[in-house]
């Protein structure tokens, strides 16, 4: 992700997971503030380019796909809107599913800085990632809790002092995914784009959701093994992206469930 003015904020961890009632405030003990471009506040792209003598696959749609594909295009399309009642539950639901002994006292709060959020109002936080990047979230808290819960509260490894906000390191998923499968086309233009429209069918319409699941544990692995700390986030996020792409490109892959970074999922 180049730099596009934008800003971001850091978190930093507390040793034993997230203090239940805790807040992080924008304090200067807790909270730095730079000029990354975390989405929500300037949007990039992390590209990863293809060599000009790749082989593209040969291979057509069938209708299921194509219906598959215009659905979830469909769904990258919808805005994220505070003002629309169906937005506002799925966002309360994702507060429930991440903290279920603590109720939220509203949908502006300064607790949802305790989910990574960069203020008391997450929607400020969707633009360019949509609605989608809450279901993202909402499919990953309900697929994958325990993974989930460990990413959430930083439960996994020997971590940096100033850590990754959860949930906008959430929507930059979210992003970019679109990007490296060339979502916004019509039809895909990347070979990684076309290769991954064979594991979407109505079989797996969740393809994209389960994808997402498994980039955001990657993305965490490789922080990790990277020894990353905040300013790293972005060449994390590349080489998240690059390890995902000769993944899926693997021959002998025939479904999400094989692809080798899946076995760091656990329910």
């Amino acid at each position: 992700m180049d730099d596009r003015g934008g800003s971001f904020v850091a978190v930093r961890r507390i040793s034993q997971g997230l203090e239940r009632g805790s807040v992080y405030h924008s304090s200067s003990a807790e909270v730095v503030a730079g000029s990354a471009a975390w989405l929500g506040r300037g949007l990039s792209c992390v590209c990863v380019q293809g060599r000009d003598g790749d082989p593209r696959p040969s291979f057509d749609l069938t209708p299921a796909q194509e219906e598959c594909l215009q659905r979830l295009q469909s769904r990258i399309d919808v805005a994220y809107d505070r003002s629309i009642s169906q937005h506002q539950e799925a966002l309360k639901d994702l507060w429930k599913l991440a903290f279920p002994e603590e109720e939220l006292h509203g949908i502006v709060s300064e607790q949802w800085k305790e989910m990574g959020w960069q203020g008391k109002d997450p929607s400020t936080d969707f633009r360019g990632g949509g609605f989608i990047s809450l279901e993202n979230l909402l499919y990953f808290a309900r697929k994958f809790p325990k993974s989930f819960q460990d990413l959430l509260r930083k439960q996994v490894g020997d971590r940096s002092v100033w850590e990754y906000p959860f949930a906008v390191a959430g929507i930059n998923i979210t992003f970019m995914l679109i990007q490296m499968l060339d979502l916004e086309a019509v039809k895909p233009r990347s070979i990684v784009g076309e290769t991954f429209l064979r594991f979407l069918s109505a079989v797996n319409e969740s393809a994209f959701d389960l994808l997402y699941c498994i980039a955001f544990k990657l993305m965490d692995q490789q922080w990790l093994s990277m020894h990353a700390s905040y300013m790293e986030f972005n060449t994390v996020m590349k080489s998240t992206r690059r390890q995902l792409e000769r993944e899926i490109m693997v021959e002998d892959i025939t479904s999400l469930e094989d692809l080798p970074s899946y076995s760091l999922l656990s329910q």
